[in-house]
C-alpha cells in the first residue's frame, strides 16, 4: 500500500485528487493539507511514502516545504503537481528535493502511474516540463562552449555597441571583432547581430 499526503491550496484540486485516489486499491490517502506549512506538519506526523505537492501556496510555498521534507524525512518522495512549467520553478523544485514533476492537466491514470513509479524510485516528469529542461540545458551548453572573449564580444553586442567601440574596449582590431562575430553567429545559430543580441538577452546572465 502506497501512503499519500496531498498538499494543495485549491479545494477543487484536493477534492478531485481525494476522489481519484479513493478508487485506487494500492493507494491510501492518509492526509490532506491546504498550504505548505500545514503540509509539513501532516507529512511529519503521518510519514507517507509520497507527497503530492503544489508549488504556489500561502504561508509556505511548495519549494520550501519540499526542502524541509527532504531534510527531515528523506525517504519520503515528493511529486510536484502544479500548473507551472517554467524553467525556474522546475529547477527550484528539483533542487529542493522533489522526485518528480507533473502538470495539473495530467490525466488521472497518468497521475496514478506517476505515484507508483516514484514509489519505486523513478522520477516521473511531465513531457512539457521535460522539454523545457532539455531546451534550457541545450542553451546552457551552447553558452558554455563560447570562449571568454566571445562572451565578452557577445555581451557588447547585446548592449548595442558597434564593432569599432567593441574593438577599442577589448584592445583588438575591428577585423578580429568581425571574426569573433562570425564564429559566434555560427555557434549559436543566428545570421546577424540583431538576432545575436536577442539570443544573448535570453540566454546569458547579465554582467
Amino acid at each position: 500500500m502506497i501512503r499519500i499526503v496531498v498538499v494543495d491550496d485549491h479545494m477543487m484540486v484536493r477534492a478531485g485528487l481525494s476522489q481519484l485516489l479513493s478508487t485506487v486499491p494500492d493507494i491510501e490517502l492518509v492526509g490532506i493539507a491546504t498550504d505548505g506549512l500545514e503540509g509539513l506538519e501532516v507529512v511529519l506526523r503521518e510519514k507517507p511514502d509520497v507527497v503530492l505537492m503544489d508549488l504556489s501556496m500561502p504561508n509556505l510555498d511548495g519549494v520550501e516545504a519540499t526542502a524541509r521534507i527532504a531534510a527531515r524525512l528523506p525517504e519520503c518522495k515528493v511529486l510536484v503537481l502544479t500548473s507551472f512549467s517554467d524553467q525556474r520553478r522546475i529547477t527550484e523544485a528539483f533542487a529542493a528535493g522533489a522526485n518528480g514533476y507533473l502538470l495539473k492537466h495530467t490525466e488521472p491514470d497518468q497521475i496514478v502511474a506517476a505515484i507508483r513509479s516514484i514509489h519505486i524510485g523513478e522520477s516521473p516528469l511531465d513531457p512539457k516540463a521535460a522539454s523545457v529542461m532539455l531546451n534550457a540545458r541545450r542553451l546552457h551548453t551552447v553558452a558554455d562552449d563560447l570562449s571568454s572573449r566571445q562572451l565578452e564580444v557577445l555581451g557588447f553586442v547585446r548592449e548595442g555597441m558597434p564593432n569599432r567601440i567593441i574593438a577599442d574596449k577589448l584592445g583588438i582590431t575591428e577585423r578580429t571583432v568581425k571574426a569573433h562575430l562570425t564564429r559566434i553567429f555560427t555557434h549559436i545559430g543566428v545570421s546577424d547581430r540583431t538576432q545575436a543580441a536577442v539570443w544573448a538577452t535570453r540566454n546569458l546572465t547579465a554582467s
